[in-house]
């Protein structure tokens, strides 16, 4: 009987948000509203609250309290793997969960013979920095993991930085250092276990991979960079245009 209760204020509190009734960004009563409302406990209420944020129709902000979602976004996939951005493209923070100097071996970015294909890797005993994030959304919920690993040598004051929003190309150009190209692969996977626990999910299910290498003008590497992305956080696109192309102007004589 006590499930079935949650149950009925969940499809209550569902057919509100979509009949419209409680449009995106309403807020949603309180927990103990909602139990004062329909004589229940807050955990029963809690329940079915729960459930609504697991079928992505609310979502919980801290010390804010819980509003009806708004229409999923779009994201234009050109622009989040962009390198030239300055800023993350999605809304939220990042957690920094390592900041360190250690060799490439073991940062997982040496050069051999498991990284063979695209992947690219610096000399095993190459003094690198270790950097590892969480993406939140707004919401404070995990949506990636991110590992970066740049040669010490090219950012000795890097740690020193505030690590919570700094993009790596934004802070190569600050410092002078002379970045030439880019390649980006976008490859769907597994869940690693070890990327399993910081998003707060199940080990093996389908992932978006994305790994960038950055190289030197002179085709020395500059980084290393690899994030696993959940699939289910918004759609993605790419925009291109199709209207024909001018010839070039012929140069007068």
């Amino acid at each position: 009987m006590h499930a079935a209760r949650y149950d009925m204020i969940r499809a209550e509190l569902e057919a509100r948000i979509t009949s419209g009734e409680w449009p995106p960004g309403t807020r949603v009563p309180t927990e103990a509203e909602l139990a004062r409302t329909h004589g229940v406990s807050r955990v029963t209420v809690q329940r079915a609250v729960q459930e609504l944020v697991r079928r992505g129709l609310v979502v919980r902000y801290r010390r804010r309290g819980t509003f009806v979602a708004r229409s999923e976004p779009e994201r234009d996939l050109l622009r989040l793997v962009n390198p030239h951005g300055a800023g993350p493209d999605i809304e939220g923070r990042h957690l920094v969960t390592e900041a360190r100097v250690v060799a490439a071996a073991d940062a997982g970015a040496s050069a051999g013979p498991a990284g063979a294909g695209p992947a690219a890797g610096f000399a095993p005993d190459t003094p690198v920095v270790l950097l590892r994030r969480v993406k939140l959304d707004a919401a404070e919920n995990p949506i990636a993991t991110e590992r970066a690993v740049i040669p010490f040598a090219l950012v000795p004051r890097l740690l020193e930085e505030p690590l919570e929003d700094l993009t790596t190309v934004a802070y190569f150009r600050a410092t002078g250092v002379p970045i030439h190209r880019s390649r980006l692969y976008v490859e769907p996977v597994a869940l690693p276990e070890s990327e399993a626990e910081p998003l707060r999910t199940a080990a093996g299910r389908p992932v978006f991979r994305l790994r960038r290498n950055i190289w030197l003008a002179d085709g020395g590497l500059a980084e290393v960079f690899q994030s696993h992305l959940l699939p289910d956080q918004s759609p993605f696109y790419i925009e291109q245009s199709l209207a024909p192309v001018p010839p070039p102007a012929e140069e007068s004589l």
